[in-house]
């Protein structure tokens, strides 16, 4: 098919670089433009500071940053969000209310109940909520969101386990990265040699969004930290299952757990969306946020703790799989689907 053109809003910062990152050679998209705060416009794309860890796309460094305005946006087929939050508020209903598709990262409107709030792998059936949402607010375009980082890394794995055994409560601690907060949303001297034991509306995030997504009212606890970690947030997870279990059956249904994206070979979909590994030292950031291309979920430690009780260690790369990637192959879904 021909190339399909991107554009990304928010493009400076770190989950905008992803995008960037992601789309400049993607095989279905071609990035057309970028556009930032009145800091960058103007400037070439290659000016920036890129701070991730391979080279910037050539064809994205010769891009001039554009000043963000919805009257300026070109004609493009996918608009890919990375903008705060209470920027995208205001901009992102604008931009759809005026035909364009949105594929959002950030946190407004995803509990909204006309918007589809979508882990490709877990609840792509949501999307049909994009018709619902262009006859209620009489939009032409729409808005597509991902969920937050840690809701993402949690449940893809408890996905297969909620299909198998069935879920009745649930208990999360995680461990977030540094890059979670942006690229100076930490100052190093409050993170070096230490752990920051709440973040500031996660923990609502995590709760509210699974149920969104589970479409049920599960009974969740969660508790969130920061850690001196660059990439990777881990997650320590106790699970009550309504069915009684072994670990081995358990650890056999993540193996094998596939959704739609892998039925359809979508380019960004990871060959095996959940990862489980031996040994009691894994998963680690270090090692392990980078299986699937950072698109991967990776858990261990899986554990009875007694009948029908549950524990496993995930991990997941915050960025990609919990951002950017989980965008993008969202975006590529609703491609596929009838709903585009």
């Amino acid at each position: 098919m021909d190339k399909l053109k991107a554009y990304v809003i928010g493009a400076t910062g770190l989950v905008g670089q992803r995008y960037v990152q992601l789309l400049a050679e993607h095989p279905w998209f071609e990035l057309v433009g970028v556009a930032a705060s009145e800091r960058s416009a103007g400037k070439k794309y290659g000016e920036i500071n890129w701070v991730l860890e391979t080279p910037m796309p050539e064809r994205a460094a010769e891009l001039k940053i554009d000043k963000l305005d919805v009257d300026a946006v070109p004609k493009v087929d996918v608009v890919f969000s990375a903008l705060p939050s209470e920027v995208a508020a205001k901009v992102e209903p604008e931009l759809a209310k005026r035909g364009y598709l949105v594929v959002s990262n950030s946190s407004n409107m995803r509990l909204e109940p006309d918007v589809p709030l979508i882990i490709p792998e877990v609840n792509p059936d949501d999307l049909a909520l994009i018709r619902e949402q262009r006859a209620r607010r009489g939009w032409s375009g729409a808005v597509l969101k991902k969920p937050n980082c840690s809701t993402t890394i949690l449940d893809l794995p408890l996905k297969p386990i909620l299909d198998e055994f069935g879920v009745s409560r649930i208990h999360v601690a995680t461990m977030q990265a540094v890059t979670g907060a942006g690229y100076s949303g930490v100052p190093s001297v409050a993170i070096i040699d230490n752990l920051i034991p709440y973040i500031k509306g996660e923990e609502e995030k995590i709760v509210n969004e699974s149920k969104k997504i589970f479409k049920r009212d599960l009974e969740i606890y969660a508790t969130t930290t920061r850690v001196p970690v660059l990439d990777g947030h881990t997650e320590v997870v106790y699970v009550d299952t309504v069915k009684d279990f072994d670990v081995e059956a358990v650890v056999e249904a993540m193996a094998k757990f596939r959704g739609l994206p892998q039925e359809l070979g979508l380019p960004t979909a990871p060959p095996q969306p959940v990862v489980p590994v031996a040994g009691v030292d894994r998963p680690q950031p270090r090692l392990d946020r980078m299986a699937g291309r950072g698109m991967s979920v990776v858990v261990g430690r899986v554990r009875r703790l007694g009948p029908k009780k549950l524990a496993f260690v995930a991990l997941g790369h915050n960025t990609i799989r919990g951002a950017a990637g989980n965008a993008v192959l969202a975006a590529e879904l609703l491609i596929k689907s009838d709903y585009y």
